[in-house]
């Protein structure tokens, strides 16, 4: 059992196609979505696998090498043994990346984020459970009128109180529990960047769940691709298809849990010997010191950006991260 469970916040700089395999809709090939909600998401064995390879890369893990080196044995330890599987479990675990803010195009200024009470009222249920994360806000009890709005500012006001995203019209006033929201955001999710923590503070919208569903179902970016055939230099028979991405500027969260490191044993030894990660003073390294060796490489050593999803060599899935610790 897991003991201590921390939030992971996931910023795309770039389009996002974390995919579900090959459909027989109107998009060939979709992106993962929650079943009962129809909310985007990235399930925790994909985010697992991306985190992985991002600080196997940054500490140079060599499964191959014999002895194994101390950088790969903590991330066998964290992570899980490479080829392996029944030797023992790893001490880390990650939820599915549910989505939390999705941009829209916005009459005035430019962009907004879009959020719904159900998301939020999900997302203070999360936040309550990790340790160490205050909330200004008691409870979200928020409603909202299908067709109507919450705003944390004028910015995205076009006139007579209303909002035009993409081409609906909103009925918009300002509201005080979504400017708190706004405002723990600002502190949390942007650590340097000035201009987006303004912009985050100044262009947040509160939906219905329903038209919040809407829009992740009908505003996400759908791109149409095709092969060109290197003799002919034209397009080539029967390889068009249409793919969807998550767009830039979507932010998503997910829970790291952690436990102690798991006894590990060997083959011809059948007492447990309970490991411990290298650098680490503890005989027996507990939950958090694990959860602190995560943020540890995925803030200092990966500088908070990893690769997820399909399509990294054209640039797709770039995200930048923020692990509270």
């Amino acid at each position: 059992m897991y003991h201590i469970s921390k939030p992971l916040f996931l910023y795309c700089e770039t389009p996002l196609h974390a995919g579900s395999g090959s459909e027989l809709g109107v998009i060939d090939l979709p992106i993962q979505r929650e079943r009962h909600t129809d909310f985007p998401k990235i399930e925790g064995s994909s985010l697992k696998g991306a985190l992985r390879e991002r600080v196997e890369q940054v500490v140079n893990v060599d499964y191959g090498a014999r002895p194994k080196s101390d950088a790969t044995k903590d991330i066998e330890l964290t992570f899980g043994p490479e080829g392996d599987g029944d030797l023992h479990a790893g001490a880390l675990g990650f939820t599915d990346a549910r989505l939390l803010l999705f941009p829209v195009k916005s009459m005035r200024g430019v962009f907004a984020w879009v959020t719904c009470p159900q998301v939020l009222k999900r997302f203070w249920k999360d936040m309550k459970v990790c340790e160490g994360v205050e909330l200004p806000f008691d409870n979200l009890e928020m409603e909202v009128e299908n067709q109507k709005a919450k705003i944390t500012s004028q910015e995205v006001v076009v006139a007579n109180n209303s909002i035009v995203l993409e081409e609906y019209a909103f009925e918009a006033e300002e509201d005080t529990i979504l400017k708190e929201v706004g405002n723990w955001l600002i502190g949390h999710l942007f650590d340097e960047d000035n201009w987006w923590k303004e912009k985050i503070g100044k262009n947040l919208v509160l939906l219905s769940d329903e038209d919040f569903r809407d829009f992740v179902n009908l505003s996400t970016e759908v791109i149409t691709r095709t092969k060109i055939n290197n003799i002919t230099g034209t397009v080539q028979d029967r390889a068009l298809f249409t793919e969807e991405y998550l767009p830039a500027e979507s932010v998503l969260y997910s829970l790291v849990l952690a436990a102690p490191v798991f006894p590990v044993y060997s083959k011809s030894e059948k007492e447990d010997k309970r490991k411990h990660l290298s650098d680490k003073t503890h005989e027996e390294s507990d939950a958090e010191t694990v959860i602190q060796y995560f943020g540890d490489l995925i803030s200092k050593k990966a500088n908070n950006r990893l690769q997820v999803g399909a399509n990294a060599t054209i640039g797709k899935g770039l995200i930048r991260t923020t692990f509270l610790k």
